[in-house]
């Protein structure tokens, strides 16, 4: 029983090797064609990137990248004023999870060599999100604590994502993501207001229907709130990235 086991079980991680290992060929071979330097160096990046999306849900597992579809993100952390003070807010988002990368496109894509810096634009018909919120505001004096659960999803939205390395290789990545366009969006926070629920509708109905003339004010709070959570995520799966063995010269 015992050797039955063992056999079972080395079978198991040959079956996954080699998964790995063919999964890696065709990381490579996506990527054959992209020359450092030359004229259709870019464009054939990005051919390869929207070719990745069948590994999104999955990852890649022998390059230590974890799955982008969905992301998840333990926790994202905003402070705008002072608490201590007269007003200004804490907002931290917990068990953060985005879907819809897999059915996304990038449809700019461009590199900075001498800022160590790549620029794409990503189209996504539909992208969702949802976790848990606490939030914690004071204003004119006067405390509030919320917490609860919310979802948000964006229809017909793109972005611009800078992904920009500090020090050199191996250093630390810095992401910056600014909302280009919304089509329609949808956001639910439950215990908004302590589960006074027909005050919670009144307000869930002004947040879905009201959203697009306050948005020019809330779009850099989001755009600087989904960067914090990118630069981690960022750092996490491709920091160590071994580029030099995707992309040769």
């Amino acid at each position: 029983m015992f050797t039955t086991k063992c056999l079972w079980l080395a079978l198991m991680l040959l079956a996954v090797a080699i998964e790995q290992s063919v999964a890696q060929r065709e990381v490579f071979r996506l990527f054959a064609n992209c020359r450092y330097g030359k004229p259709n160096f870019d464009p054939c990046i990005k051919k390869a990137f929207n070719s990745l999306r069948p590994w999104f849900k999955t990852g890649l597992p022998e390059f230590n990248v974890a799955p982008f579809d969905p992301h998840r993100a333990e926790y994202v952390e905003q402070r705008r004023g002072d608490l201590g003070g007269l007003g200004g807010y804490r907002l931290l988002l917990t068990n953060v999870s985005e879907y819809g990368w897999a059915q996304s496109e990038v449809t700019k894509y461009r590199t900075e060599p001498k800022h160590d810096r790549i620029v794409y634009s990503q189209y996504f018909p539909e992208k969702s999100l949802d976790g848990g919120y606490d939030f914690t505001s004071k204003i004119l004096g006067l405390p509030r604590h919320t917490r609860g659960i919310w979802n948000l999803t964006l229809y017909d939205y793109s972005q611009t994502t800078t992904v920009t390395r500090i020090g050199g290789p191996g250093g630390l990545l810095k992401v910056r993501v600014e909302i280009d366009k919304i089509g329609n969006m949808k956001l639910h926070i439950s215990d908004l207001f302590h589960g006074v629920k027909i005050v919670e509708s009144i307000a869930d109905f002004f947040i879905n229907t009201m959203w697009q003339p306050t948005f020019p004010f809330l779009k850099p709070l989001i755009n600087d709130l989904v960067s914090v959570a990118f630069t981690d995520i960022f750092n996490e799966s491709f920091r160590n990235f071994p580029l030099d063995q995707v992309i040769r010269s």
